[in-house]
């Protein structure tokens, strides 16, 4: 069962939602209705949910602030944006959210906007045992989604990944560059128990092999062999170095 809240100020919206769930929507379990994002968001850290249905225009907060709420690794809900408003589907999806209803919610878009959800938790819940089966293993490759494929890149070739929110861009040695939307965690639960991989910033994770000097100006960074320049978080600067003389051995 797909556990949801539902975050918007109307209330007959939210009735009328709940409706339409309960009624074209089976495998959705309604476990909160929040009137205003700050409710919502302690509904989320409460009962963490699957799924949020989120209205955008709301009085003191929009909906698109959501994520400014949570840390990276709290976000481990999908979102279904709920709005009478056009011009913010193009944010919406830069958001990395499962879809994007328009008022009046049309009771069959918002049943294949489920159906497409499920399918990405099926995925998720793939990831997760899969992330469990190497947690002891060196990883020699990754298999990275691209739309509705898989891609299979070798960790060798990956120089560093970057992470934007919701998304992480994956930069191989080939100058080839792959936009996933899956945030860094996730990366760092996988690629991080191998020795050669290091969360150096809140924004990266480096191949060590590719590093070819540590900067201690300007706050700290490393360059990379592709010429790219990386900051380095003070607290990280022992555990890359300590990592560079493991490969050294």
């Amino acid at each position: 069962m797909i556990q949801a809240i539902i975050i918007d100020d109307e209330k007959r919206a939210r009735l009328n939602l709940e409706l339409l769930i309960e009624e074209y929507c089976s495998n959705v379990q309604v476990i909160a209705s929040c009137e205003n994002l700050p409710e919502g968001v302690k509904a989320i850290r409460k009962h963490k949910p699957d799924l949020v249905l989120l209205d955008i225009e709301m009085p003191g907060h929009s909906g698109l602030e959501l994520l400014d709420f949570f840390d990276e690794n709290e976000i481990e809900f999908k979102i279904i944006f709920t709005t009478a408003y056009q011009e913010y589907a193009i944010q919406a999806f830069k958001f990395s959210a499962v879809d994007y209803l328009l008022k009046p919610i049309n009771p069959n878009e918002l049943s294949e906007a489920v159906k497409r959800f499920s399918k990405t938790k099926e995925k998720l819940q793939n990831y997760a045992i899969l992330k469990e089966n190497i947690k002891h293993d060196t990883i020699k490759k990754i298999a990275v989604p691209t739309g509705n494929s898989l891609i299979f890149l070798e960790t060798d070739t990956i120089v560093c990944i970057k992470g934007e929110g919701a998304y992480s861009e994956i930069i191989c040695s080939d100058g080839n560059k792959h936009l996933v939307s899956r945030n860094l965690k996730n990366f760092e639960d996988i690629m991080c128990i191998d020795n050669n991989f290091v969360r150096n910033h809140k924004s990266y994770i480096v191949n060590t092999n590719f590093i070819t000097a540590y900067n201690k100006y300007g706050g700290g960074s490393l360059e990379l062999k592709n010429g790219m320049q990386l900051p380095i978080s003070l607290e990280k600067v022992q555990l890359i170095l300590e990592a560079i003389e493991i490969i050294k051995r």
